[in-house]
C-alpha cells in the first residue's frame, strides 16, 4: 500500500488553472501580423502555394506526389523534387510551367528545380 502526500494548499498545481502574469496570449496569426520578418515569411509561403496550385493541373498525376512548392525569392521560384527522376521530368516541363504562370499574372522570370527528397515524419 502507498501513502500519498497530500497537495500544498494555497499555490495552484502549474499548468492546472494557474493564471498567466504576463496577459493574454498571441495566436499564431496575430504573432505573424506583428512581426515583419515572419509576416513576410508567411506572405512568400502563401504565394508559393498559390502558384503551385496554379500548375498542379499541368502535372502528371505520377508526378504531382513528387513536387513541393519551394521559395519565391524575387523572380524566381523553386519547385522540390523528392528524386532525380521527378526533377528531370520537371525540367522537361519548365518552359509549360513558366508560360502558365505568367498567363495568371505572375511577374517572375523563371523557375528552378532542386532535388530535395521530403524529410522523415517525426
Amino acid at each position: 500500500m502507498s501513502k500519498r502526500k497530500p497537495a500544498a494548499s494555497g499555490a495552484p498545481h502549474p499548468g492546472r488553472g494557474a493564471a498567466r502574469a504576463a496577459g493574454p496570449a498571441l495566436g499564431l496569426a496575430d504573432a505573424l501580423d506583428r512581426s515583419e520578418p515572419l509576416g513576410l515569411l508567411l506572405r512568400r509561403l502563401h504565394q508559393a502555394r498559390t502558384l503551385f496550385e496554379a500548375l498542379a493541373p499541368l502535372l502528371p498525376a505520377g508526378l504531382r506526389a513528387d513536387v513541393r512548392p519551394g521559395p519565391v525569392d524575387g523572380d524566381t521560384w523553386t519547385l522540390l523534387a523528392a528524386h532525380n527522376p521527378a526533377a528531370a521530368k520537371l525540367r522537361q516541363l519548365l518552359p509549360l510551367l513558366l508560360q502558365r504562370l505568367q498567363e495568371t499574372g505572375w511577374e517572375g522570370s523563371a523557375i528552378r528545380v532542386r532535388v530535395q527528397p521530403p524529410s522523415p515524419p517525426l
